[in-house]
């Protein structure tokens, strides 16, 4: 791509409606984004509608890629931080990564335990017009 196509890019403004559209992310969200820190102020029109460029579309797609793999708000904060500095090291980065990966497993494992348990009670109970059910006995020790 040539410097006057890069150049057009990123003067080319996309409304709320658009960026939304461009980035998978709703309209309401990304005000949210902006109100928290996550993306900058957006550019006003003179009837005060926002505007957005390339490059905040391009950072609202990193948000909602980090969002889907669960990171928090505060944790893609740090990641967008890392993102936008070409001079950090890279182990910054995967010990963000890492420390999330651990919590999802820590989470996964947690899941399981639950679904064990539940998987469980759910097959002691008959399920059928008696009232006593092994489920609310369990629930209830």
């Amino acid at each position: 791509m040539d410097m006057k196509s890069t150049a057009e890019k990123d003067t080319l403004y996309f409304t709320i409606g658009e960026a939304a559209s461009e980035s998978g992310i709703s309209a309401k969200m990304i005000r949210h984004y902006e109100q928290v820190g996550l993306l900058k102020e957006a550019a006003r029109t003179l009837s005060g509608y926002r505007l957005y460029n390339q490059r905040d579309v391009h950072v609202l797609r990193f948000i909602r890629h980090s969002r889907d793999l669960g990171f928090s708000i505060k944790q893609i904060d740090e990641l967008l931080a890392l993102w936008q500095d070409r001079g950090r090291p890279s182990r910054e980065v995967k010990k963000l990564a890492q420390s999330h990966l651990n919590a999802l497993n820590d989470k996964i494992r947690e899941l399981n335990a639950m679904k064990s348990e539940l998987e469980r009670l759910v097959n002691c109970c008959k399920g059928d017009a008696r009232p006593d059910c092994p489920i609310l006995e369990g629930l209830a020790s």
